[in-house]
Parts: C-alpha cells; sequence; structure tokens
C-alpha cells in the first residue's frame, strides 16, 4: 500500500547552527495556522529538546513533534530513535497538560533505544564527545550494522501498538527539525556532532518526494551558541565577559541536559554556508532583544564587526546574505518567545 495519500506540499523547519535555534517558536507559529494536516519528526531522539510558549505558558517536548499542542496529528518519522521510558514520561506530561495524545504517532521503522546503548554511551562517549549520554549514536550503529531493534518489530509492538503510525501521509504536511546545520553527521564537526541527518533533505526519509518541498524556514538566533564538547566553541569562551553577559541575558542553558551553553558572535560565513547548502527561504533569526538588552551588538565576518545599535546590525546582515544567498526569499528577526510578526 502506498504511504503517499494526495500530498499537497511539505514545509520544513530545520536549524542553522548547533541546535537551540528557536525552531520549537516557528513550528509553534506555523502550526497556530492550522493549514497543516501533519507535523513530523524526521531525525534524533530524546537528545533534542524544543521549548515552545502558548498563551504565555512554557511546555517542552524532546521527542514528540509539536503539533500535538494543536491538535495535530505528530508524527515520530522512520529515522527517529526511541526511547520507551522517556517516551512515555513525555506522554504522560502531554496528558498532564490537557493535550491530547491520541495525535501521537510513530513510525514502526523507528528504532529502539535500549539501557545497553545508553550505559555504552556513558561510558564511552560522555566524556570524550560530549554526548547527552542518551544511547543515540549506539542506537544509530546498531541500526546501519542491521541488528537493531524497531517500533514495529514483534518484541516491541505490545509496547507501542497503540502509536504505531499507519504510514500514510496526506494534505499539508510540516516537517520539525532537530539539533542544527553544524550537527549534522556530515557537516558538522566531526566527531563532534549528532548521529542523524539535521538538513531537510533527511526529511523525505518520512516518504515523500523532494519536489513536494514548498517552504524551508531555517532557524538561527543573533549570536551563536553551542552545547557540549567541540574545539570550535574552547572553554575560553566561557571566561569572555561580554559573551558570558549574553548567555545570561539569554538564559542560554540546554533544553534537555540543562547544561550551560557556550556563547559567541555571530559566524556570518558559517551562517550563509547553512542557508545555502539546506535551501533555507526564510529565514528567521531570534533573540535580537537579549543583545538589545545588554547594549552590545557584535558579529564575526572573519573579523569581530561592531555596531552602534541592533538596526545597523540587520541592515549589515541583510545586504550579506541578500548578497550570498541566492535562494533566500525573506528574512524575518524575531525578539518574542512566543510569535513571529511577519511570518
Amino acid at each position: 500500500m502506498s504511504i503517499m495519500q494526495n500530498i499537497n506540499y511539505v514545509d520544513i523547519v530545520c536549524g542553522l547552527a548547533w541546535g537551540d535555534e528557536a525552531k520549537g517558536k516557528i513550528v509553534s507559529h506555523l502550526a497556530k495556522s492550522k493549514k497543516y494536516n501533519l507535523v513530523c519528526r524526521w531525525a534524533g531522539g530524546n537528545n533534542a529538546g524544543h521549548t515552545i510558549y502558548i498563551n504565555g505558558k512554557k511546555y517542552k517536548t524532546h521527542l514528540i513533534p509539536s503539533g500535538v499542542f494543536y491538535g495535530i496529528t505528530s508524527v515520530i518519522g522512520p529515522d527517529c530513535v526511541i526511547n520507551k521510558e522517556q517516551f512515555y514520561k513525555e506522554i504522560e506530561y502531554l496528558k498532564d497538560n490537557g493535550f491530547d495524545t491520541n495525535l501521537v504517532k510513530i513510525s514502526p521503522k523507528a528504532h529502539i533505544v535500549s539501557s545497553e546503548h545508553i550505559q555504552e554511551d556513558i561510558e564511552k562517549y560522555l566524556n570524550s564527545q560530549g554526548t547527552t549520554a542518551k544511547g543515540i549514536a549506539p542506537c544509530y550503529r546498531d541500526k546501519y550494522a542491521r541488528i537493531g531493534s524497531r517500533v514495529g518489530d514483534k518484541e516491541n509492538y505490545n509496547d507501542f501498538q497503540y502509536y504505531i503510525w499507519n504510514e500514510k501521509l496526506y494534505g499539508n504536511i510540516l516537517c520539525e527539525g532537530a539539533q542544527g546545520f553544524w550537527l549534522d553527521i556530515n557537516y558538522g564537526n566531526y566527531p563532534y556532532i549528532t548521529s542523524s541527518t539535521t538538513l531537510p533533505y533527511g526529511a523525505c526519509s518520512l516518504g515523500f518526494s523532494p519536489k513536494l518541498i514548498n517552504n524551508i524556514y531555517g532557524a538561527c538566533k543573533i549570536y551563536d551558541t553551542r552545547s557540549g564538547l567541540d574545539p570550535e566553541f574552547p572553554e575560553e569562551l566561557l571566561d569572555d565577559k561580554e559573551l558570558l553577559s549574553v548567555c545570561d541575558a539569554g538564559m542560554e542553558y540546554g533544553t534537555t541536559t540543562g547544561r550551560r551553553r557556550k556563547v559567541n558572535w555571530l559566524e556570518l560565513n558559517k551562517l550563509k554556508d547553512a542557508i545555502n547548502i539546506s535551501g533555507t527561504t526564510h529565514l528567521i533569526i531570534s533573540k535580537l532583544d537579549v543583545l538589545e538588552n545588554i547594549n552590545l551588538f557584535k558579529l564575526k565576518n572573519n573579523k569581530i564587526v561592531s555596531f552602534h545599535n541592533i538596526e545597523l546590525m540587520k541592515q549589515y546582515i541583510n545586504h550579506y546574505l541578500k548578497k550570498n544567498c541566492n535562494e533566500l526569499v525573506e528574512i524575518i528577526y524575531s525578539d518574542n518567545v512566543e510569535t513571529i510578526p511577519g511570518l
């Protein structure tokens, strides 16, 4: 039976940095429009986290797509990995907050994160690579070694049968990315990366043609942040008083781990590359209010460039990106945790 059932178009939200780019806010804003029939996640596991605000109240999910907050069927795709215990904790969290978990569906092809995967992650990769210790890498290794265990397999079916997806796609689809461009298994600073594809083409693993992709919404912040180990984000960044003031003003702590994020000035060259390779059509740059609150306006473009105010900084970014990113249709700036005027 075909999994494609009269798809109209697909929109994709992806991160253009190292995760934590306010993708959840963008998905929330788009889902609120009620024009989507499905919201689907295509990669990763509970090593990621989305924070969204609805009517001033904050909600966090780590695996379940944000469509569930708006009454939309929310699919965890075949290239995701599932920790059963954490999945059901999230289901209970959503139920406790009054959301309809009947809308949550899991691909039968998604792989299971076992306790052995988690223990191996803790013992081998937590300290050497700065992982989230959620067992993600060992699970993906077993998937590609073809020895993994899947949601739809006989030994797991009873655990997930109520939530197993029929693999049908239809109508208007919104795909929700996890992590960010520079954490991609191919494009990140290997091996300090995630274990899956974070680029928009990975969303096609859900079962649709790339020709159906309509808009690609790319997310970043007005400054860069990074959780975990990465030589490109050295420990010295934690000693820079200006960057620490950005971190504190932006409350930069990981949704999943609670770790303090390392902060650096927005690197415009890397943003340009992420936009062009991902095919981003609509760029949303968030957290302008953070720089305004501390009256510091800087970015990196081969060297550090300083500005007197946020408007001059925006003009510089707009000029550079419009000159160097041919597929980019629109640049939208956001200084609000809940809404994105102009999107």
